[in-house]
């Protein structure tokens, strides 16, 4: 099972258009996971029409509208492991063992809010992956979105891809 994970897509106030190189890995991917702030609820419908099966959540900068169609957290099970997706996971400081003893029926934590990549692994197994953004870099070198691989209970192939700011635009 091929999966897109991204976050933090603020449209169209961080970028104007949902950067190609994202589309072309969403038409990939089976399962797309967005963790949250997209802004608008036009680029919810894209992704709602364009992604194969699509498991997402608001984050703080999704307004009312948003917030009504999507939840605060949802959990998928996807080739095999269980994920939990959520935008917020609080400071850098200790994230691992505080979503480990928040979601302990999770094999996969996918969040955002920060916009910084992060890929770690907590005390008792729980993956954390952040895809960054794929529009707003902040003090980032690159926008981002991650791919990964579930298949058999094992998560494999996560990637960090780049996006050049000419491919933001």
């Amino acid at each position: 099972m091929r999966l897109l994970l991204t976050s933090d897509t603020h449209l169209p106030t961080r970028a104007r258009k949902v950067p190609p190189p994202l589309l072309d890995a969403m038409d990939r991917a089976d399962v797309v996971l967005h963790a949250g702030d997209w802004t608008d609820t036009a680029t919810l419908e894209l992704f709602t029409a364009r992604a194969r099966r699509l498991v997402a959540v608001h984050g703080n900068n999704d307004g009312p509208e948003l917030r009504a169609r999507l939840p605060e957290i949802a959990h998928a099970e996807l080739g095999g492991l269980r994920f939990t997706i959520v935008h917020e996971t609080g400071p850098a400081l200790g994230r691992e063992e505080r979503c480990a003893e928040r979601f302990p029926s999770t094999d996969v934590l996918v969040f955002g809010h920060s916009h910084i990549p992060w890929d770690t692994t907590a005390p008792g197994g729980l993956r954390l992956l952040n895809p960054g953004s794929p529009t707003d870099r902040r003090r980032q070198p690159y926008r981002t979105y991650m791919t990964a691989r579930a298949d058999g209970g094992e998560l494999t192939e996560v990637t960090l891809h780049r996006i050049e700011a000419a491919e933001a635009r």
